[in-house]
């Protein structure tokens, strides 16, 4: 018992309840409709997230499933995250199945739909809200080769200093000898 608990405390404290709400505040003006229960419980079987996909690209997701046991509604969850790596999501945005599916990780599915949120600002055809910081244009930098070589004779501080640096106190080489008094 105690250790299940151990495992909830660990689980919760990955969710941040203000970014849940922002993200559930999000699904909703896209979707149109209010949560009826609990976030991960709606948003479970797929469909919501299916859906949801559907309104930012449509067409995305041909068939949602609306029945036929587990296999079907994770199967919905597949889709979507199918189409996520399809709209720009890059694949390390993108949360597990089993971590919605048995509510393992809601922080996870929470940060791929803050990645969703995100690629929506480089889809000018979606014209919903947007969630989460807008994403840095490239800042491309040319340099000549003059300049290159000029940064090859500069050492870094990122290198540290050896100031007051000495090998006082290390033994290299010699081995401790621990005496157990009797």
């Amino acid at each position: 018992m105690a250790l299940e608990r151990q495992v909830r405390a660990k689980i919760a404290a990955k969710r941040d309840p203000q970014q849940e709400q922002e993200a559930k505040e999000w699904i909703e003006s896209i979707l149109g409709r209010k949560f009826p229960c609990a976030f991960e419980d709606y948003l479970r079987d797929g469909q919501v997230l299916c859906e949801l996909m559907n309104k930012i690209k449509p067409g995305s997701i041909n068939k949602i499933n609306t029945s036929g046991g587990e296999f079907k509604m994770m199967e919905n969850i597949n889709k979507f995250q199918q189409a996520l790596k399809e709209y720009g999501v890059a694949d390390i945005d993108v949360f597990q199945t089993v971590e919605l599916w048995e509510k393992k990780d809601i922080g996870q599915v929470i940060t791929t739909l803050f990645a969703l949120g995100r690629e929506t600002y480089r889809h000018p055809e979606f014209k919903g809200p947007n969630l989460g910081p807008k994403p840095a244009d490239e800042c491309k930098r040319e340099f000549t080769e003059e300049q290159l070589k000029a940064g090859q004779t500069v050492i870094g501080l990122q290198a540290g200093s050896n100031k007051g640096a000495t090998q006082a106190g290390q033994n290299i080489g010699a081995s401790r000898k621990i005496l157990l008094g009797k």
